[in-house]
């Protein structure tokens, strides 16, 4: 197979439609909060509508089967409502481009933290210098973010990481397993749902009814069924055509291309500092990277 054959090409495109379908997710995340839509709606939106398409194939397939009770009960909290509404909380108090650099960004970091101490696993030469400089960049962005944006930047920069430790255990456990797709989606998505729905929709508070047409059917779309099911596609098609390594590679752009569309659509503050950190936290995801890209939740 050559460089330049069919089916490379279209690798490559699945990756870089990845790296735009996440990025695109933290410009959608960042401007919900001027929809009037709440947080918990958009967990809601998240795993009710990703439901519509995730419970018949997990009907067809059946994917509990071979997991044991304990293994289904981690993963969905893992994946569930703690994750994903400190996420998206994190989106009230911080620029879109830092949910890339402290979501995306800093996983390699946060998964050399937790093997180190939870599976006494050493890391390798390679991810250390890659680790020193995630943590470098990251430091100097969370300290450029509270001089250049607001004041309370840094608290959705720790609701990121909070979010970024979730998606690490995640990573290792679905590593660990040898979890399907099909049974990521159907934990993190058809369980979550069923748990989550009813506690939303008699508990929570809502913002639905006032929420404006088109701002309401974007969240709808994007949260529902771009980054977790259409990504889902994407990465497995990458990771086919082009290798995982190849597909990690390439996702190590999200937070550069995140920063840079949050600059250009939502004219967030991108300093030079900001763009050299960004350069620095690219450069060390590049040198870290792992062989075996995580699917996309």
């Amino acid at each position: 197979m050559t460089p330049s054959s069919p089916s490379q090409v279209s690798g490559y495109a699945a990756a870089w439609s990845i790296v735009f379908v996440w990025s695109f997710w933290l410009i959608v995340s960042r401007v919900a909060n001027q929809s009037g839509l709440t947080i918990y709606d958009l967990a809601a939106m998240r795993y009710g509508l990703a439901s519509l398409v995730a419970v018949p194939l997990c009907l067809y397939y059946k994917p509990w089967r071979g997991m044991a009770l304990v293994q289904i009960a981690i993963l969905s909290f893992i994946l569930g409502p703690v994750y994903i509404l400190s996420v998206f909380n994190g989106f009230v108090y911080a620029p879109a481009s830092h949910g890339g650099i402290f979501m995306n960004g800093i996983l390699p970091l946060v998964g050399i933290v937790i093997g180190i101490v939870l599976l006494r696993k050493n890391p390798t030469p390679r991810q250390i210098v890659g680790a020193a400089l995630i943590l470098v960049s990251a430091v100097v962005l969370a300290w450029d973010g509270t001089t250049t944006t607001t004041e309370t930047a840094w608290i959705g920069d720790i609701l990121f990481v909070i979010g970024a430790v979730f998606f690490s255990f995640y990573v290792i456990l679905s590593e660990r397993w040898q979890l399907s797709a099909m049974q990521i989606i159907f934990c993190g998505t058809v369980v979550n749902a069923a748990l989550y729905l009813p506690i939303w929709a008699i508990w929570l508070p809502s913002g639905l009814a006032e929420a404006p047409m088109g701002p309401l059917l974007l969240q709808a779309i994007y949260q529902g069924f771009v980054p977790n099911l259409i990504g889902l596609l994407f990465i497995a098609h990458a990771s086919r055509r082009i290798g995982n390594a190849n597909t990690s590679s390439i996702l190590a752009a999200v937070p550069g291309v995140g920063g840079v569309l949050g600059a250009v659509i939502l004219g967030e503050n991108l300093s030079i500092i900001g763009m050299l950190a960004l350069a620095l936290l690219t450069v060390g995801l590049l040198i870290s990277v792992r062989r075996r890209a995580p699917v996309p939740v």
